[in-house]
Formats: C-alpha cells, sequence, structure tokens
C-alpha cells in the first residue's frame, strides 16, 4: 500500500485532502470511490455533498465492489446531499455565512451514524468546486476556512475536489496557492507514477545537463504553509511559478509521453 493509499485507508481527524481532476474524471470517482469504501469497511459514518453525476459515478463504484448502498443509506451510515442545493442554503449574495453554514454542516453531520462502536466519520465536498467554476475564487477559499473552522470542533476528516487541470495552459497559479493553504494533502492526479516518469523523460529533452539540477532544486523548495503533495504535482507547480516559459513546453511533452505509455500498455 502506498503513502496515498494509507492516507485513504485510514484519514485521521481533521485531516483535508483537495483533490485537482482534469475533464477525466476517472481518477477522481477511483480515489474518491477508495475514501468511501475504506470508510464503510471500517465502520465509519460517510458524508457525501456531491453532484448528481458524482453521486451516480461514486455509486456505481461502490457497487462493483460488492458494497449494499441500500443498506448503508437506509441506516445513514452513508448519507448523499446534492451540492447545489446544499450550498444554496447558506451562501449570502456571493459569500457563504458562516452561522448557516454552521448549522447546515452540523445537521448533515448529526444525519450520519457510524457503526456500533465506531466513532469514525468521513466526508467529502464539492460545494467550493462549484464556486470555483463560477470563479467565485474569495468564496470558495472562504468556505475551505469555514470547512477548516468546523473541523476544529469536531472529529472527521474531509476530502474536497476541484474541476482544476493542473497541466492545462489556462491554469492560474495565483488562484490555486490559496487553495493549497486551505488543505493538509493534495492529493495525486497519478497514483500509478506514469506521469512522474513521462515527466522527468520531458525534462530530460527539453533541458538536457540541467535537468538533474533542476530536481535538485524542485526539491528543496517547499512551502510550509502548503499541502503535501506528490513530487509530479510539486513539479509542476515550481515550473510554473519559477520556470515560466519553458513550463508549458515540459508539461505538454510529458502528457504526451505518458499518453504513448497508455496506449503501449493498453
Amino acid at each position: 500500500m502506498s503513502p496515498w493509499e494509507a492516507l485513504l485507508d485510514k484519514p485521521h481527524p481533521g485531516e483535508h485532502f483537495v483533490q485537482i481532476y482534469q475533464a477525466d474524471q476517472s481518477a477522481l470517482c477511483r480515489n474518491v470511490g477508495q475514501y468511501i469504501w475504506n470508510g464503510l469497511r471500517r465502520g465509519d459514518g460517510v458524508l457525501i455533498v456531491a453532484s448528481a453525476e458524482h453521486r451516480k459515478l461514486f455509486t456505481e463504484h461502490l457497487v462493483s465492489r460488492g458494497t449494499d448502498i441500500k443498506a448503508f443509506v437506509e441506516t445513514n451510515r452513508l448519507v448523499m446531499l446534492d451540492a447545489s442545493q446544499t450550498l444554496s442554503r447558506f451562501m449570502i449574495g456571493a459569500q457563504p455565512d458562516w452561522h448557516r453554514f454552521e448549522a447546515v454542516i452540523r445537521e448533515a453531520i448529526h444525519r450520519v451514524h457510524p457503526a456500533a462502536g465506531s466513532e469514525g466519520l468521513r466526508a467529502y465536498g464539492e460545494m467550493v468546486g462549484i464556486l470555483w467554476k463560477r470563479r467565485q475564487f474569495a468564496a470558495a477559499i472562504r468556505l475551505e476556512q469555514l470547512w477548516n473552522k468546523v473541523m476544529e470542533q469536531s472529529v472527521f476528516s474531509l476530502y474536497c475536489a476541484y474541476a482544476i487541470d493542473l497541466f492545462g495552459n489556462d491554469f492560474e497559479m495565483s488562484q490555486l496557492e490559496s487553495v493549497l493553504c486551505t488543505h493538509t494533502h493534495l492529493l495525486p492526479s497519478d497514483p500509478d507514477g506514469s506521469l512522474e516518469a513521462a515527466l522527468n523523460r520531458s525534462l530530460d529533452d527539453i533541458l538536457g545537463p540541467e535537468a538533474d539540477n533542476l530536481r535538485l532544486r524542485i526539491k528543496a523548495h517547499h512551502r510550509s504553509s502548503w499541502a503535501v503533495m506528490a513530487s509530479v504535482e510539486s513539479a509542476v507547480l515550481w515550473l510554473r511559478r519559477y520556470l515560466p516559459e519553458k513550463a508549458e513546453e515540459i508539461v505538454s511533452r510529458a502528457r504526451n509521453y505518458q499518453a504513448l505509455q497508455h496506449e503501449s500498455v493498453s
């Protein structure tokens, strides 16, 4: 089991994960499905606040693993809410209101019942992702801060998701920095390691002998206020910030190499 798989298997109370996923939602479905399934298997209560599309995907993933969804829902081991409807209950104008948010979330949490003898609770939410998609960046960050405030007074882990392409050419570094400061972990978009290998190959192609030196600089660079993240995400963020004139070329070539690897495997 990798460290990231272990994180999804048994998260500690107060840990706040974020996943930045692309148009291909397979990685999101796989990771969230694992997070939910592990929780139910361990006796945890699970709260899901997601779109109808994602609730369907997560449900299908759980059913494929032999999960009796109906039984978990009927006993409130698993509570699923609509993200847009839930978000609308605590927004005032363009910002989330603390008192309304606290009331809505605590009501939802109280509906979730872990198995007898267990006190574990894990939540997944994508209301912040809705705000981000609307380009209400300040509201999304404020909502993350409110979640953290609730977590200080409760015992649960939280998993958030944003439909952002970290490897796309419309990436907004300045906005993402605030997201990284409100989470404990940025989950990898590439758990199988194929993108890391592709990125290293791209660095060697484009930078030649300087690639090894750059890797050392990236490894030495760490912002303590940011979420813990995998080496690929860390490298891409470093390139976006400190080598913007080469970043797009390096990342684009890495994605092409990764696609070729997947084609050869399939």
